[in-house]
Formats: structure tokens, sequence, C-alpha cells
């Protein structure tokens, strides 16, 4: 057997399962080697009958069979086999539906291990289909036992013997490509030992340290492949600009510039402008990350100003028509002082007025066009476009991005993203683009007071509803499910060092249709109350948005689809149903969503979870108010999965399409990880010695993956 096998050479993998398992997106053994448990069951844990604290809830038993199995008609098409056990301490009947081929599994007088629930009925107790493994003298259970993520036609049963086939090979045909002497220092198990210990841990220290060891090689791959890619961006090329003064721009503002806005302006400006007079500039690859109300507008302001100045074209694209219509109608008057012409590009743009346009740009006579989607649609061509600007990036895909820039021959690049991210996560996240943190807010900006409640406070925040509509502004309520449904429960949670995410006991979620239609026909009929959520068309989302901004809609109940990007200075309350489903960042983001006028704005978390991991986040949210430290305490205590909540929704390009390290919230492995990267290409660039020829081959592979996944 050999990585690259196919499923197929696994025995009992017949045409029907190999079928399956492509269906998952397994193909060969090492994708199988690496698609990992999701939790694991604690059966080394052993309970006796008589602990009546264990009812109820999912523990180990061993048992011996009492009596011999009988099977029984339930009604047409099922069956019930029951048999008795017992252990010192009491009996109990088990039973199982349908699996009449158990009757030659358990006899009288063997002994098994049971996994399951105790329910007592009056004096009798029963357990109802139990997982069961022989207690053997030969072979000795496993204490931890794997759940694996599950999918159409494929059982734990299964799946966990192909697993156990193929970990028999492992020491034989799994290389070790991590440097031995980063293994050594860090205190990291051998790849082979860390793969067996993920699938059939030995003990709970074993599988810790195999998370610790797959975690680290994830991270570390990851980064010496953004070095590779990063070396490719800094290949390309743009115009050189000239330094151009800003300051009949600034004149026209309200406000002067924070001392992070003006770093930032600065080294974009070093990025775009020549500074070394060959006339030809590496071309610019740069984010802005900064908090809600950070001022990032003002970036791209200035950004597309200097370019402008210098002859060239500059687009801004933004993902919504109401957020390209709010960055224009801020934008013109400034740039109509300064002789710039700005013009306007979206869905919704005549016929008429799109051709004017199109034919205008490829003229060169708009310099500056805002727009939607729409900028990257064909027919849409510059005169010589020098900036492409991405507002609110993690709404686009890799594809999008790379369109609008590609619109001019050598383009600088510019994206801006309104989600604070920790330090630790910057380098991961946007490794290959150069970064600016704006961590400053602009001075007099209202801080919005939060408060936490419960059921109980209905009554009273309906009235603070109605305070605030009368008073004539405006509301949001968010709630995390667009549709009543009912939820599946895990029954695995007994052992689970993945559930970083995992709430026990959290109540049911309150669904944004449901609960719009009861405000709207039970307690404030008097008002106009509108749903939006993601499922809706992007001209029925827009057309919602823009009446709410509009003021003609007082309260709009929706799903975090209204998390970034739209400004509606007279909406004062963000009311959050639920608010223990959502990470402490998100939350962030949505409380963001008010206090953007001169009136005093509200947060009120509505929450009926008891855990203490909820109690304690929500606690967070209600004291701090700086988005930074919020996300380091979001890292510590939920991973970094919060800030890639699908990969896809962050960089949409495969760059962080993480596995096991989306839950990591150990920050020190995380900064570990990129730190021996960064070590080993000072001393070896290109990976070329021939002891770090594994190595390479695996960086080399990441970076293909992702290119076609980008291409």
């Amino acid at each position: 057997m050999e990585l690259n096998s196919p499923v197929k050479d696994l025995y009992g993998v017949g045409d029907k399962i190999e079928k399956v398992l492509h269906s998952a997106g397994l193909f060969t053994v090492n994708d199988m080697l690496y698609y990992f448990p999701r939790a694991y069951q604690n059966r080394g844990d052993v309970k006796e009958l008589a602990n009546e604290d264990c009812y109820e809830e999912y523990h180990s038993y061993i048992l011996t069979v009492a009596s011999e199995p009988t099977v029984a008609m339930v009604k047409r098409g099922m069956t019930l086999l029951k048999f008795r056990a017992f252990d010192d301490t009491g009996k109990v009947n088990i039973t199982y539906f349908n699996q009449n081929y158990l009757r030659d599994v358990f006899h009288t007088g063997a002994t098994f291990r049971f996994w399951g629930k105790v329910t007592r009925e009056k004096r009798t107790l029963y357990m109802t289909s139990p997982s069961y493994e022989p207690i053997s003298p030969i072979k000795t259970l496993d204490p931890l036992i794997p759940v694996y993520p599950l999918f159409h036609g494929m059982n734990q049963r299964l799946f966990a013997k192909l697993q156990e086939e193929i970990l028999a090979s492992v020491p034989t045909m799994v290389k070790d490509f991590l440097p031995e002497d980063i293994r050594l220092d860090y205190s990291l198990p051998t790849l082979q030992t860390a793969l067996k210990n993920i699938h059939a841990p030995s003990s709970e220290d074993a599988l810790e340290r195999a998370i610790k060891r797959l975690t680290f090689d994830e991270l570390f791959l990851f980064a010496l492949s953004l070095s590779k890619i990063k070396t490719v961006h800094k290949n390309s090329h743009a115009p050189a600009l000239f330094d151009v003064d800003c300051s009949p721009l600034l004149a026209l503002l309200p406000y002067s510039p924070t001392n992070a806005q003006k770093k930032a302006i600065k080294e974009i400006e070093g990025d775009m402008c020549d500074v070394d007079g060959t006339g030809r500039r590496v071309a610019m690859n740069r984010i802005v990350v900064g908090d809600v109300g950070s001022g990032k507008t003002l970036i791209a302001t200035t950004s597309a100003y200097i370019t402008c100045k210098n002859g060239y074209q500059c687009a801004l694209m933004a993902p919504t028509e109401i957020l390209a219509t709010q960055h224009y109608e801020s934008m013109k008057p400034l740039f109509e002082k300064l002789e710039i012409s700005c013009e306007l590009l979206t869905g919704s743009t005549s016929r008429k007025e799109k051709n004017q346009t199109l034919a205008k740009l490829k003229s060169g006579e708009i310099q500056f066009i805002i727009g939607t989607h729409a900028l990257i649609q064909d027919g849409v061509e510059f005169k010589n476009l020098a900036l492409a600007i991405t507002d609110e990036q993690h709404r686009f895909g890799a594809k999008q991005r790379s369109s609008l820039s590609d619109k001019g021959l050598f383009s600088h690049t510019l994206v801006m993203s309104a989600t604070p991210i920790p330090r630790t996560l910057s380098f991961m996240m946007y490794g290959d683009l150069d970064i600016s943190l704006i961590d400053e807010m602009p001075p007099g900006r209202k801080k919005v007071n939060t408060y936490v409640v419960d059921e109980g406070y209905r009554t009273r925040l309906n009235g603070f509803i109605k305070k605030q509509v009368e008073e004539g502004h405006q509301v949001y309520i968010v709630c995390p499910s667009v549709e009543e449904k009912k939820e599946d429960v895990d029954n695995f949670s007994d052992y689970d060092p993945f559930a970083s995410l995992f709430d026990e006991g959290l109540p049911p979620l309150k669904a944004a249709v449901e609960y719009a239609e009861h405000l709207k026909n039970e307690v404030f009929p008097e008002y106009n109350i509108a749903f939006l959520h993601g499922k809706m068309k992007g001209k029925e989302k827009d057309a919602i948005m823009m009446d709410f901004a509009e003021g003609r809609i007082q309260v709009l109940v929706s799903t975090t689809v209204i998390e970034v990007g739209v400004n509606v200075p007279n909406a004062t309350l963000m009311i959050v149903e639920n608010a223990e489903r959502f990470g402490l960042s998100q939350l962030h983001q949505l409380r963001g969503r008010v206090g953007r006028g001169a009136t005093q704005s509200y947060c009120v978390l509505v929450s009926d979870s008891k855990n203490e991991r909820s109690v304690e986040r929500l606690n967070i949210i209600k004291t701090i108010y700086d988005g930074y430290t919020i996300a380091e305490r979001d890292l510590h205590m939920r991973g970094p999965g919060d800030f890639f909540s699908a990969s896809s929704s962050v960089r949409q390009s495969g760059q962080l399409d993480l596995g096991i390290a989306k839950n990591c919230s150990d920050t020190k492995l995380l900064h570990s990880a990129f730190e021996y990267a960064k070590g080993l290409l000072e001393k070896d660039p290109d990976l070329s010695s021939e002891c770090h020829a594994l190595l390479k081959e695996r960086v080399e592979a990441m970076c293909n993956a992702k290119s076609n996944t980008i291409n």
C-alpha cells in the first residue's frame, strides 16, 4: 500500500463504496489518512450500573450477557432483539431494532464493553442499541474511540475498519517531511506516531500530542507556501507614480486623519510611487485591515486621489449596490471640487447611462469609477487603470478581485477589510499581501452601550424598541437562523478536543422570518417591519437595505447579512437574538452597524444560555469595545476557525482551507509555526537542500493546489 494508492485497493471497497468515498472527496489512501475524527468517545472511563448520576448520558459499561437474545416482531417490518446483561452492581435490559444477526454475537456468559445511555423506568434499567466490543484477553480495547464526520452511504464501523487497515501500513509508507531539528526543538512526535494517535489514540496525552504535531504541520506548510505566492506577486509590475500633495483633499474633510491613517497612507505611497527612479514599480498588493469606523474609506479616497492626479484611472468595487452608492455619494462631491471625474456603475444603471459610462471609461474621460460586480463584466474597458480597490474584501472571491485588477495591463491592488484580526493571525490570513493595520479610532466616535439580557426582559425590550422608533430612529434585530428547523443533536461530545465551538444546553434558535412576522402582526403592527436574509436575491436584498437606509423601514429583522458595510446613521439600536450562537468578533461587527450618527446608540444581546463559555463570551463583548482586543480573546476561546468561519468567506481562494488547525487556540503554536518557517527560509530560501526534498515536495503540492483553486 502507498499513499497515492486508490481507495478501491482497500479490503471491502467495491464499486459502490468507492463511489461513496469519492463523493466525500476521498480518492486515495492519503486522503483517508488525513480525514480526521471530529470527536472521541471516552470509553475508557467505565461506569457501574448502580451509578445513577450517569443515567441519561453516554458512558461505558463492562457487562456480562445473562440470557440468550430473543427476537420478536414489533410491527410489520420491525423486529426487536433483547437480552439481559449485568455487572457487580446491577442488571439491565438491552434492546436492538432490526438487527437479528446479533443473536450470533451475544451469548450467555460473554462479556462486552457497551457504550450508550442507561435509562430507568421504575426499578428497571434499559439500554437501547448501545455500541459494543467483546472483552478479549488477546486484544486490549482502546480507551478513546474516534467518531468521524460521516456522509451519505457510510457508517462509523465500516469507516473505522478501513482506517484500521491503513494505519497498519503507516510505519512503512509514511515518511516524515518535517526537519528533525525543528521537530525535536518543539518536542513534536514523529509524523507516523501522530497519524496513528489521531485515529487510534492510546491515551488523552497521546491524542493531544498528535493534534499538536498535525496542527503545527498544517501551519508550517501554510507559511512556507505563502512565501512562494508572495514571491510571485513581487514579480508583477505596475506604473510608478510620483508623490502627490494630498493637502487639497484633506482640507475638504471635516476632520484630520489619525496617526494610524497617516501611517497607512504613507505605506501605500511607498508601494505605488517611484522612489528609485527606475520608472517601473513592483505592483502594490496591500490590504488595509481596520475596525468598524476606523476610517478605511479615507485611505481609499486618498489612494484614488494620488492615482488620478498622476493621470491614471482608479476603480473601487463594493459588494452591494447600496454600499457602492454610499461610497459614490460621499466621494463624488470631494472629487468634483478637485476637478476629478467620478461616476457610478452598478447593475441598476440604465442601459443608456451604462453605455455612456463604458465609452468614457475606455477614453479615459472618467478618472475614478465606483461600482459593484458590474465593474468586472465583459465590455468594461479602461484606458489606463492603475489602481483597483476592493472594499469589504471577504465578500469577494479571489477571481473577482483579480478580475478587477486585470482590467488594467499593469495595476496596483488595494483591498479593505473591516474585520479586526489578532496580529498572531495577520500573516496567516493575509501572508501573500502587505498589511496596514488601522488600530486607532477617530476621536469623538460615541461608544455603543452594550447590555446582556434574557427572555425575562422581553417586555421591557419591546418597550425600548418602541421608544427608539417614536424618537424617529431605527432598529436592527439579528437572528441566527432564517427559518425554524429541527436541530441535529450530536451524541458524541464526551471527549472532543476539536469542539472549541461546542456549547451544551443552548436555547432554541430564533428565526428571522417567523420573528419578523410575529413583530409585524402581534407586537408592532403600526410599524413598517421587514426581514432580510442571505437566501434572497441580490436585487431584493439591495432594495430592502435601501428602504432601511432611507428611513422607510423602522425595524429590520435580519440574519448576519447586515454584518458589514452599510452606513445607516439613524439606526440606534442593535438587538442580537441567541447571542450565544455568535463569535465575539461577529458580535463586535454587528454592534458596529449602530453608533454611526450623533445620537447615543445601544446594542442588546439576548441569551438564555447558562453555558459558562457562552456567559464568559457575552461578558467580554459587554465590557470591551476594542476590536483587536476582542479578536485576541476570540482566538484564545474559539480558535482561528471563527475568523476563517469558512475559508471561502474570508479569502475564497483555497489559501485558508485549514483542517485540524482551524480550531487551534494555542497562540504560541501559531506563532512558532510561522517563526520556524521564516527561520528555515532564511537558511534555505528555495528548499534546495537535499534534507529538505520531502518538505519541498509537500510545499509545491500545496502551492499547486492553491493555484488550481484560484485559477
